[in-house]
């Protein structure tokens, strides 16, 4: 897994983003910094896929995913420890990209889960080819169950012990 701050090698850049006018600079950065891990990380059948998010203080932080059949954690989780473990606490957008250059990948159903849950404002790169395109977390999860929202909820209408 790599949990180490990015560095996109300007020499090897992803050449069919070029150009899309609808995805800012950042976003082709963040692309091209799973694609590079995808690339070179991303071995056999335990790790498939990368994802990279920046944190708000611009920080790339990029991580793979660790498959196992019991259900092992998608890049996209894994990134969220990986910033942790490095101070990032609040991210402002992320990506997901499969090996073999299959390209961006929506993020799952239980990922996009846990990501509302943890970074409601996220935004998300989804899309392929021509129709890469940033969109809210909220878009992909309409209708959400926030878990916050839930345990705010039981915190306040908790029985008042009595003595």
């Amino acid at each position: 897994m790599t949990t180490q701050t990015h560095h996109v090698d300007p020499v090897d850049p992803v050449d069919h983003l070029d150009h899309l006018d609808h995805l800012d600079h950042l976003d082709h950065e963040l692309i091209q910094a799973a694609t590079q891990v995808a690339r070179t990380r991303c071995r056999g059948d335990h790790h498939t896929m990368a994802a990279a998010a920046r944190a708000r203080d611009g920080r790339i932080i990029t991580a793979v995913n660790a498959y196992h059949f019991t259900g092992g954690p998608c890049a996209e989780l894994v990134v969220i420890g990986a910033a942790a473990a490095q101070g990032a606490y609040a991210l402002d957008t992320i990506v997901a990209v499969g090996d073999r250059d299959r390209g961006v990948v929506p993020p799952c159903g239980r990922c996009r889960q846990v990501l509302v849950d943890y970074f409601p404002t996220l935004k998300v790169i989804v899309g392929a080819g021509d129709r890469l395109r940033t969109v809210s977390l909220t878009d992909l999860l309409p209708e959400s169950y926030i878990w916050a929202d839930h345990r705010l909820d039981a915190e306040q209408t908790a029985p008042i012990a009595t003595s």
